[in-house]
Order: structure tokens, then C-alpha cells, then sequence
């Protein structure tokens, strides 16, 4: 058991039978009355995001997650394989599960995959990851000191804007989070 005054962000913890992740908290002292916590959580065997309010020292099951190291092997219609690299065991996933996630990952890459008591949640990826966009309308000379930006889809069929300066073939970095461009790889 936890203590709510103890949330840190990243926190995984078990509510109303449910598994969830604390993205942010906010502890509340008012002037009258009792003092709060008031949290907002991510439920990680939906995606549902819940603000959720605590009393201030109430207990929670902190929830212990385990995290595996996959590889992404190939996608068949709905259903995404992934294969433990040490021990060759291999897992299915739906597109279902990992929707979010598909916007970012191509064949061969390295998951982790997020485990709660045998039971497979998802599927977690690095913070930013290296595409290649496969188009774009052409830069325009001299048009990047305008710093605006442009449509472009990735080699993953993800859709984001780009600045004008970034061309069809370039590999770019992209922020897993929220699906936007970071920066030009390095070469």
C-alpha cells in the first residue's frame, strides 16, 4: 500500500479493480476543510483518462508492472506480433490494443512490452523515434525563413507537420507522445 501523499508522476496503482498510471497530481490544502489530492490518471488496460480525487493519507495498492523486451515482427490484418529476443517466445497483440502506438512503430523495432501479473497492457515505446518520410510536397528556396510548416506523411502512414525544409526520403525524429516532429535524424 501507498500513502496518496506519496504520488510521484509514472506511478502505477491499483483502483476499483482497475489498473491505473498517475500523469499528474496536485496536492490541495484549502482553507476550510479537509486537505485533497487530486489526481489524473491513466487506465492502462483502456487508455481512459480519469481525474480521480483522494483524501489526503489515504491508501492505494501500488501496482507493481513488469516491462519485457520485444521485438516488433510483422503485422497480419489485425493482429501484430512481437518476439522476446532472448528467448524467442512470441506474443499477439490486436490493433486494438496498441492504436496509439502503431502511428510510431515499424517492423524490427525494439518495445517494450508493459506486463501486470502475466496480463499484457500494451505496449510502451521510446520517448522519440527515427521515420522516414515518404511525402511531402517539395521545400520552396528560400522559404524556410518563414518557419512554416507543411503536411507529411511517414514510412508508418502517420501524418504530422513538418517544416519546409524536410524533403520526401529525409528521416526525421519524431516525439512519441504526441506524434509531432522533433528534428532532423543525424546521418
Amino acid at each position: 500500500m501507498i500513502s496518496v501523499n506519496d504520488f510521484k508522476t509514472g506511478l502505477t496503482i491499483e483502483v476499483d479493480n482497475d489498473i491505473w498510471q498517475v500523469m499528474e497530481f496536485q496536492h490541495v490544502k484549502p482553507g476550510k476543510g479537509a486537505a485533497f489530492v487530486r489526481s489524473k490518471l491513466r487506465n492502462l488496460r483502456n487508455g481512459n483518462i480519469q481525474e480521480k480525487t483522494f483524501r489526503a493519507g489515504e491508501k492505494v495498492a501500488k501496482a507493481h508492472i513488469e516491462t519485457k523486451k520485444m521485438q516488433y515482427l510483422y503485422a497480419s490484418g489485425d493482429i501484430h506480433a512481437f518476439m522476446d529476443t532472448n528467448t524467442y517466445e512470441q506474443i499477439e497483440l490486436s490493433s486494438s490494443q496498441i492504436e496509439h502506438e502503431l502511428k510510431f512503430m515499424k517492423e524490427n523495432m525494439e518495445v517494450s512490452i508493459v506486463m501486470y501479473g502475466g496480463e499484457i497492457l500494451g505496449v510502451q515505446l521510446p520517448n522519440n523515434v527515427e521515420l522516414e518520410v515518404v511525402e511531402t510536397e517539395p521545400g520552396i528556396k528560400g522559404d524556410t525563413a518563414s518557419g512554416g510548416s507543411k503536411p507529411a506523411t511517414l514510412e508508418t502512414g502517420h501524418t504530422l507537420q513538418v517544416p519546409f525544409f524536410i524533403n520526401q526520403g529525409d528521416i526525421i525524429v519524431v516525439s512519441t507522445s504526441d506524434g509531432k516532429y522533433v528534428s532532423r535524424a543525424n546521418k
